[in-house]
């Protein structure tokens, strides 16, 4: 279990000062083995209740699901409760502190997991712009489950200096891939190249995109948002997301 001790003083002063001003840090090996395991299990359940689902159905795609290809799952902490020993755990609670301040909701949970596939590619776009655009950026912790290359699917990061966007802007939709497209330009990014248990930490408004997996092994990512409010509907009649408590003046408050 990752202690107040072991994650004392991994989030620097620069960190949270390149959280500020590029929108994004990455912390190696962040996690610990422990958490890790933990991860790798939930990534197995969301691939087994998808393709469940798929023989139900006798379908081999579901969505944006494809059999031996492609899973996203969202909320499976829902169904597997000790998840929430890494959501809720110091470490989290040390990196919504950096960067959203004394107070945090769980804002949404999902597994992207991307077998060998061509096609497994995203398009140029910020989280913010699969919400609406009436909320404050909130946070995205991309976390590797596996050691991440070029080659089987990185995530590749915009700068805030080299984007020239610090805000929600509009999205544009793919009609063959349903993608939401919010960059055309030429800059291919930074691709975060990172062993397992590594997180991305970058803000809702920072552009990304990512690879598609060339090799013949699982991508497992799993990513966790935060918010520093309840995120509402667009016609603000209930919430868009999740909306457990995470912290209350820089204390935990949710339930283990």
């Amino acid at each position: 279990m990752t202690t107040t001790d072991s994650v004392a003083g991994l989030i620097t002063d620069e960190m949270r000062e390149q959280y500020r001003t590029e929108g994004y840090f990455l912390l190696e090996r962040a996690l610990s083995d422990e958490h890790l395991e933990l991860l790798r299990g939930g990534a197995q359940f969301s691939i087994d209740k998808l393709d469940a689902a798929m023989d139900e159905a006798g379908v081999d795609r579901i969505g944006i699901n494809a059999r031996g290809k492609r899973y996203f799952s969202n909320f499976i902490y829902r169904d597997r409760p000790e998840l929430r020993q890494f959501l809720f755990s110091e470490l989290m609670k040390q990196i919504c502190l950096a960067t959203l301040g004394k107070n945090a909701y769980l804002f949404w949970e999902q597994y992207v997991i991307k077998a060998a596939d061509p096609d497994t590619s995203f398009a140029w776009h910020q989280d913010s712009g699969y919400v609406h655009e009436d909320h404050e950026p909130y946070l995205t912790c991309w976390i590797a489950l596996d050691d991440v290359t070029e080659e089987n699917g990185s995530v590749y990061l915009l700068p805030y200096s080299r984007s020239g966007i610090k805000s929600y802007v509009k999205h544009i939709p793919d009609p063959v891939v349903n993608d939401r497209v919010a960059y055309f330009g030429s800059d291919p990014g930074m691709p975060v190249i990172v062993p397992a248990g590594s997180i991305a930490v970058f803000s809702s408004v920072v552009l990304h995109r990512s690879g598609p997996n060339l090799t013949d092994k699982l991508r497992r990512v799993y990513l966790a948002q935060y918010s520093g409010e309840v995120i509402m509907s667009k016609d603000g009649k209930e919430p868009w997301g999740s909306f457990d408590q995470f912290l209350a003046d820089g204390e935990v408050v949710a339930e283990m």
